[in-house]
C-alpha cells in the first residue's frame, strides 16, 4: 500500500493549505467585530428635574448624567423637613445609584426601594421630565 502523498508532496500540500486558510486579511470570519455604538434618542448631557409625589406634596430633585443613552451618574437631592420623610428620602437617595447607573435612560422605572414607596414616584416623575429635556 502506497502513502497517499509522498513526503515531498506533503510539504507542497501543507503550504497550499496555509496559503488558502491563513492569508485572507479581509475575511470577516477571522477579523474581530467592530465595536458597536449605542444609538440613542437622547442627547448626551447632564439634566436636572424635580419630581413630586404624595399628598403634601413631597419632592426630590434628580440630576442625571447621560451618555449614549446610558445613565452614568445620578444624584438625588432631598427636600423633606419632616424627620421621618427626610429619613426615607435620604435612604432612597443613597440606594438609587446602584439600581440605575449603567442602565438605559429609556428603560429605568424605579419601584419601592430602601423602604421608600413614595420616593420612587417622585424619582420616576423627574426621570420623565429628564427624558423630555434630553430629546
Amino acid at each position: 500500500m502506497q502513502p497517499w502523498f509522498l513526503p515531498a508532496q506533503r510539504s507542497v500540500v501543507a503550504l497550499a493549505l496555509v496559503a488558502l486558510l491563513g492569508c485572507a486579511p479581509n475575511d470577516s470570519a477571522i477579523m474581530p467585530a467592530a465595536p458597536t455604538t449605542q444609538s440613542s434618542a437622547y442627547k448626551d448631557g447632564t439634566y436636572t428635574a424635580t419630581g413630586t409625589y404624595g399628598g403634601l406634596p413631597s419632592h426630590l430633585t434628580v440630576t442625571v448624567n447621560v451618555q449614549q443613552g446610558l445613565i452614568l451618574q445620578v444624584q438625588v437631592k432631598t427636600h423633606a423637613t419632616d424627620p421621618t420623610s427626610l429619613d426615607y428620602q435620604r435612604r432612597f437617595a443613597d440606594a438609587v445609584p446602584a439600581v440605575v447607573v449603567g442602565k438605559l435612560l429609556k428603560d429605568v422605572q424605579v419601584g419601592k426601594l430602601a423602604g421608600a414607596s413614595g420616593c420612587p414616584i417622585g424619582f420616576n416623575d423627574a426621570l420623565d421630565q429628564i427624558r423630555k429635556q434630553a430629546t
